[in-house]
């Protein structure tokens, strides 16, 4: 379905947050941020890690006629045992199972996903893709592999059927990722790195498979003492302008005005501005070529 935004000014686009997550579940707290993030002409895709907050994800985009959009998917470290993080567990009132990822790891369900996949508020599949940096001590490390490998080529398909791209999270591990990626690349929409972390040479790879990427309050963040800010900032100077996109991640990597505090779409901001001065344009060029680019890879489909 084609939406249609003639005439619309650009809004500042979050590609990758997680409202629905219970870290925003007390009270008003949700409606809060949301209200924020309106307020500073935010628009956001909410993104599942898993069957619950994928759903609740969906349910949340539903409650907006614009401006809020869903990622469903399996992230990798759920592939497995995973570890217990109390600000990702949905909202209170999308049942029982918000818990049931903390203690065994989930099999990607292609029925259930692509149920809430071809749902117009859905934009993209994911967060999906491999992570070698989380691993549990309950099995060996090749077997945590091959199911994470396993699910994500699942996504892969299920992206090339319902035809939205790839939301794709990796985390050292982007030398298997591209190998992995490879063969499929010319099926798939156009999709996104979220929080991309890798080389200069992963960078140019990934943007000859049609990948953009997303950056968030991390670029923010003063370099770390006695070390120069390195590849992070080549890699956004070599990818252009075109296959960037901004995102908070929230309500992990609060930008270094916050940092400390749980980050929120309306911070989002603060990425852009970053990204602005790292491109050589305005902050207002800036917000303009995101939302366009926002635009054609996930809503004007």
């Amino acid at each position: 379905m084609t939406q249609e935004f003639s005439g619309q000014p650009p809004h500042f686009f979050d590609a990758h947050t997680h409202v629905q997550f219970s870290g925003y579940g007390e009270g008003d707290d949700r409606a809060a941020v949301i209200r924020r993030a309106a307020e500073a002409d935010v628009w956001m895709v909410n993104v599942g890690t898993q069957k619950d907050t994928s759903r609740a994800a969906v349910t949340l985009a539903e409650q907006y006629p614009e401006g809020m959009y869903a990622a469903v998917g399996l992230h990798p470290v759920h592939t497995s045992h995973s570890f217990h993080d109390e600000q990702e567990l949905a909202m209170p009132d999308t049942g029982s199972a918000a818990t049931a990822f903390t203690s065994r790891g989930e099999v990607f369900d292609a029925d259930y996903y692509r149920a809430l996949a071809v749902n117009p508020k859905t934009v993209a599949i994911g967060e999906c893709g491999l992570d070698y940096f989380h691993f549990g001590d309950d099995e060996p490390r090749e077997v945590q592999i091959q199911k994470q490998k396993d699910a994500f080529l699942a996504q892969i398909e299920l992206s090339k059927d319902v035809k939205k791209p790839l939301m794709i999270h990796c985390r050292s591990a982007f030398e298997d990722l591209i190998a992995f990626v490879r063969p499929h690349a010319h099926e798939l929409q156009p999709g996104v790195v979220h929080f991309f972390t890798g080389t200069p040479d992963d960078a140019r790879a990934l943007l000859d498979m049609g990948f953009s990427f997303t950056f968030g309050g991390v670029i923010t963040f003063p370099p770390r003492k006695g070390k120069a800010q390195g590849d992070y900032d080549e890699a956004i100077k070599l990818i252009p302008i075109d296959r960037i996109l901004s995102e908070t991640d929230a309500p992990y990597v609060a930008p270094a005005v916050y940092r400390g505090k749980r980050n929120e779409p309306a911070y989002v901001v603060h990425a852009v501005a970053r990204l602005a001065e790292l491109k050589g344009v305005s902050a207002e060029e800036m917000k303009s070529r995101i939302w366009a680019n926002a635009r054609r890879i996930f809503l004007e489909k």
